[in-house]
């Protein structure tokens, strides 16, 4: 898969981040890990700007952000105007997410997704494209945008 993700977590989400990014490897995704290195206490916000800039500055296409729950690397990516996250507990909701709102951030529940879901989320999440034959999404996202 010739895709560049950004990953990064907080220390709620740091185990997943470390699996997920040894299996994206293995799967051929190319992975800037925007750390945390541990499960030491961190401040979610840092690293959730630090995606949302990989991605505005080009060097990142889309990025995937654990924290305990999602929430709240979700609400601190979306203060970014061009980022467009949405937690997902499901495969199904991550392509509909990347369809319909062309989501360029998937947030994960660290605490509250195993590693099995999460590999099925992220798969459907990278392998989704958005939807802009049907100019009704495209119209949305760009009222969210003004």
């Amino acid at each position: 898969m010739n895709i560049k993700i950004f990953l990064a977590a907080d220390h709620g989400g740091f185990k997943l981040k470390e699996k997920l990014k040894n299996w994206m490897t293995e799967q051929g995704v190319d992975v800037i890990d925007g750390g945390t290195d541990s499960e030491q206490s961190v401040d979610y916000p840092t690293y959730a700007k630090t995606a949302a800039n990989a991605i505005l500055n080009g060097e990142a296409e889309r990025a995937i952000l654990i924290c305990g729950s999602g929430i709240g690397m979700a609400i601190a990516a979306n203060r970014v105007k061009g980022i467009r996250a949405s937690v997902v507990h499901e495969p199904k909701i991550a392509k509909l997410t990347r369809e319909h709102n062309d989501a360029n951030v998937l947030c994960l529940a660290g605490r509250m997704t195993s590693f099995y879901t999460a590999k099925k989320i992220v798969k459907a999440f990278l392998a989704a494209e958005f939807i802009t034959s049907e100019g009704k999404y495209f119209k949305r996202n760009c009222m969210l945008d003004e």
